[in-house]
C-alpha cells in the first residue's frame, strides 16, 4: 500500500469517526461529532487541542481569532495557511468537545488520540516542522506538563519540533508576562516556516 493510499484511507476513516457520539450528545450543546483534521503531505504539521464551536460549524481549522493570531506568528496569510500542500492540521481531538458549566471548552477526549494519533502521524512521514500548540499536544509529544516552562525551553526541541502557547485571546495576559516569546521565538518561527516552505 502506498503512502498516498494510506493517507487517504486514514483521512476517510477519521472523517467517518463517531466514537464520541454519546459523549457529545450529553453536553450542553448536544452536538454530533464533526471531525476537523486536515491530513496531507505538507511539510508543516500543526498539532492543536481540539476545534472550538466556530470551527465545528465551519469545518475549517483555526477559522477564528485564534487562527488569525497563529497565522501572524507563522508569518503567513490565509491562502498559504489553508494550502494543504504547505500545512497539515492534526489536533489532539478532532471534534469540538462541548462546553463545561462555565462556558469553557471541555478537554479533548483522550480516546481520540488513543485511537487515531499514531496512525495519522505514521501516514505523514514527510513532516519537517511540527508545531505543538498548547499543553495537550506538548504533553502527548514531549511528556511535559507546564506550557510556560515548555515554551521557554523551545530551543531544546528545534528545528523539527516547536512548542507554542495556544493563540487564544485568553492567553493575551500570558503573552504580556512572557515577552521573550514574541521577541525571540516568533522571529525564529517565521524564519523557519519560510525556510521549510521554500524547500
Amino acid at each position: 500500500m502506498s503512502a498516498d493510499v494510506a493517507l487517504a484511507d486514514v483521512s476517510a476513516e477519521i472523517s467517518a469517526c463517531r466514537i464520541c457520539r454519546e459523549r457529545f450528545a450529553a453536553t450542553a450543546t448536544a452536538h454530533a461529532p464533526r471531525p476537523v483534521a486536515w491530513l496531507s503531505e505538507a511539510p508543516i504539521l500543526i498539532c492543536g487541542q481540539a476545534p472550538g464551536a466556530r470551527v465545528h460549524k465551519s469545518g475549517i481549522p483555526f477559522d477564528d481569532p485564534s487562527g488569525d493570531r497563529l497565522r501572524d506568528w507563522l508569518g503567513v496569510d490565509r491562502a498559504a495557511f489553508y494550502d494543504r500542500a504547505r500545512f497539515a492540521v492534526l489536533p489532539m481531538a478532532f471534534c469540538f468537545p462541548g462546553y463545561d458549566a462555565k462556558g469553557s471548552d471541555l478537554p479533548p477526549p483522550k480516546v481520540c488520540a488513543d485511537t487515531w494519533r499514531a496512525r495519522a502521524l505514521g501516514a505523514m512521514p514527510g513532516v519537517k516542522l511540527m508545531l505543538l500548540v498548547g499543553g495537550y499536544a506538548q504533553t502527548w509529544h514531549l511528556g511535559t506538563r507546564n506550557v510556560t516552562e515548555t515554551v521557554a525551553a523551545w530551543r531544546d526541541h528545534v528545528p523539527a519540533v516547536l512548542p507554542l502557547p495556544h493563540p487564544s485571546w485568553r492567553n493575551t495576559g500570558w503573552l504580556k508576562k512572557n515577552p521573550d516569546f514574541e521577541a525571540e521565538l516568533v522571529p525564529w518561527l517565521r524564519a523557519r516556516v519560510a525556510e521549510v516552505l521554500s524547500g
